[in-house]
């Protein structure tokens, strides 16, 4: 397998795995590593492939059968092969009492993580002189990817999507002997009953209307709907998409960052009550009295020039920023902006931060896909609504 040199302290990158969160590793991904591993034992034993007729093969594969096995991220199930002599028996839950129960832990965080073989054995041995073959950390991974991929791929047509949240991050990936930018493209769903999902994520160049249609267009051919509202920042391509893929949607911008871009250009000094004004608007209970508010803002700084391009940027895009005003107003705060993605977004960048720059494209979608998967199951168990206030 290829090798990759970039830029990873090991010490930080094991200070970083044993001092995290067990708790917020992926379980599916714990079964799918241990899994793995069971498996590549059963192929060493059989001496053959699955359904390979060999001269050296030495027994049959004959299924599998469940065992629950407790970790510190809680109960998981595992499928342990059996071979049709009975004589095959795995070595892992020897072998994992026997080490460190942050060994694995910390092979399956290096493995998502995109650290190349090479550095996934060298964390091995020093922590607790075990060491792990490049094929198997290549099984491994090949295990993985798909559960990533079929994330990415499944159908969305089983829910009716109300709001949708999308936002725009950005990595620094090897790509070509150079290290190139790349946006992570993310999108958070809301449904009907008020339930969140990560709907979707893509891996592309820069921010544009080309990128941002492709990953709409992969949205809607997966079955997801016309939302009520998109909530967004206010790159010109995102809103282009959306208005070309998502023709029966309004837009709504971010009133945090829209407010920001416009108190840049309020005066350093006396201007405390032009800034109360401008950001009362947007605490409005409905659209009659932002447009209130945003008059008497207006009265108060006209024919001040140090105003005028704060009242230019905010004539220019009121009405895209207030669209949540649409809505109950036991929606208004969660609409108004694109806070809960950009949690989302937080949290990602805080994995990502371990690995600095991607080996490669592949280990970029493996360790993003799986902190949203994560994420996603936090959203799901147990459920919880993105609106707190009754229904």
């Amino acid at each position: 397998m290829t090798q990759f040199n970039f830029n990873l302290d090991m010490d930080q990158l094991t200070e970083e795995i044993l001092g995290s969160d067990l708790n917020s590793v992926t379980k599916g991904l714990a079964v799918a590593v241990f899994n793995a591993y069971m498996e590549a034992e059963r192929d060493a034993y059989v001496q053959a492939k699955n359904r390979e007729r060999s001269e050296d093969r030495q027994d049959m594969r004959n299924g599998y059968y469940q065992r629950d096995y407790k970790l510190p991220v809680g109960r998981i199930t595992l499928k342990v092969p059996r071979t049709r002599s009975g004589e095959f028996s795995t070595e892992l839950f020897e072998r994992y009492q026997r080490m460190d129960q942050s060994l694995v832990l910390t092979l399956m965080e290096s493995v998502i993580s995109g650290v190349s073989t090479r550095k996934v054995t060298k964390i091995v041995e020093t922590l607790c002189g075990e060491s792990v073959s490049k094929s198997f950390v290549s099984s491994v991974m090949d295990r993985l990817d798909p559960e990533i991929e079929a994330f990415q791929n499944r159908a969305l047509h089983a829910q009716d999507y109300e709001f949708l949240y999308v936002d725009a991050m950005y990595i620094k990936v090897r790509e070509n002997h150079r290290i190139v930018s790349k946006a992570v493209y993310i999108a958070q769903a809301v449904t009907t009953e008020h339930y969140r999902e990560i709907v979707g994520f893509m891996i592309s160049g820069e921010e544009s209307f080309e990128s941002w249609q492709t990953f709409f267009q992969d949205l809607r051919y997966r079955g997801m709907n016309d939302p009520k509202i998109v909530i967004s920042d206010a790159h010109e391509g995102l809103k282009k998409a959306v208005k070309f893929e998502f023709k029966d949607a309004s837009w709504q911008r971010c009133t945090f960052h829209f407010l920001q871009n416009i108190v840049k250009t309020l005066p350093k000094k006396g201007s405390e009550e032009a800034r109360r004004l401008l950001k009362r608007i947007f605490r409005a209970e409905s659209m009659m009295m932002a447009e209130q508010y945003r008059d008497e803002f207006f009265e108060y700084v006209d024919g001040d020039p140090k105003y005028e391009d704060a009242v230019k940027k905010l004539d220019a895009g009121f009405h895209d920023a207030t669209q949540f005003l649409t809505e109950a107003k036991k929606y208004h705060v969660s609409l108004s902006t694109s806070n809960s993605l950009e949690r989302v977004n937080k949290e990602v960048r805080r994995r990502e931060k371990v690995i600095n720059i991607f080996p490669n494209l592949a280990s970029a979608v493996r360790l993003i896909g799986s902190v949203l998967i994560d994420i996603d199951e936090e959203f799901q168990s147990p459920r919880r609504k993105l609106f707190q206030a009754n229904d």
